[in-house]
């Protein structure tokens, strides 16, 4: 998935703490009802859970600040959102339960390097799987599909995909793939082409009606109208393929298959809709369906 430089003016002054999982009820931020640790499991030939064995936690490299997806909670320092949910039912099926999960934020630019040097056990957090990324990393997945799509406001009817757009103010995060698509494609007039280094810049825009809409990522503009219900929404038309999956070691093909079961079982038995419900389903869009596994 493109680099992207997000806002973080919500977390100032928590950024350098580093949470553990703890057992909690929902928050406002989205999430869903914890995971039993399993007991007794083993994965025969993966050295990544030979090292959580030997260490008695996992590290789960994660985003933290996107709305509802992966953000570290300012008031109770928690890590929650639709990402955190898959990793913590992924560290559960593990045998291993919230107060056993250190999870160390970790920026886009950096997370092959973070799965390569060791410094997590695997990454979930918005990352899209492409055969470049994969000569370097494996992906278990995907678990969620994403499209780029279009936030606007509640009460604008004008704006219904992406051949609306002429003459509208669109935002994106300078130098991004989905303002690129906009640039590339002309679906506006380049002096409607509004850029800022976060996302929150541009939805704080939307809301004050400086822009008229803010493209990125489906799941991420979820997350956003999650945190702005009644005066936000996401348009529903994606006009790209991001499949996100869970990034590991490149040649850990054991873990790799361990976490697929996890995920597709999840998708299977009802526990994957409960867990995007309870977190990027409060933005009003009702749950898609969960993408095949991509088993290789």
């Amino acid at each position: 998935m493109r680099v992207r430089t997000l806002a973080v003016g919500l977390l100032v002054g928590s950024l350098a703490l580093t949470a553990c999982g703890k057992q909690g009820g929902p928050s406002q931020l989205g999430s869903a009802p914890s995971q039993a640790p399993a007991t007794g499991v083993t994965v025969d030939g993966s050295p990544t859970f030979d090292k959580i064995k030997a260490r008695g936690r996992v590290v789960i490299g994660v985003k933290q600040d996107q709305p509802y997806l992966g953000q570290l909670n300012p008031t109770t320092h928690k890590y929650e959102g639709f990402d955190i949910e898959i990793a913590k039912l992924v560290a559960a099926k593990l045998g291993y339960g919230e107060d056993k999960i250190d999870y160390k934020p970790i920026p886009s630019q950096s997370r092959e390097q973070a799965i390569q040097n060791g410094d997590v056990d695997f990454y979930v957090g918005t990352y899209t799987i492409n055969d470049k990324r994969k000569q370097q990393v494996s992906f278990a997945g995907p678990y969620y599909m994403a499209g780029q799509d279009l936030l606007v406001r509640k009460d604008d009817t004008s704006i219904t995909g992406p051949t609306s757009l002429k003459g509208k103010k669109v935002c994106s995060v300078t130098g991004s793939t989905p303002i690129q698509r906009v640039r590339d494609q002309q679906l506006t007039e380049p002096n409607n082409i509004v850029e800022f280094q976060g996302y929150q810049q541009c939805v704080d825009q939307l809301l004050s009606k400086q822009v008229d809409v803010v493209t990125t990522d489906d799941a991420i503009l979820k997350g956003y109208a999650a945190q702005s219900p009644d005066q936000l929404k996401v348009v529903g038309k994606p006009f790209s393929q991001e499949p996100y999956g869970v990034g590991l070691a490149h040649d850990d093909k054991a873990l790799r298959t361990k976490i697929d079961d996890v995920l597709q079982q999840a998708e299977q038995d009802g526990t994957w809709k409960q867990i995007y419900d309870a977190t990027l389903g409060k933005s009003g869009s009702p749950a898609p369906t969960p993408p095949q596994i991509d088993r290789y």
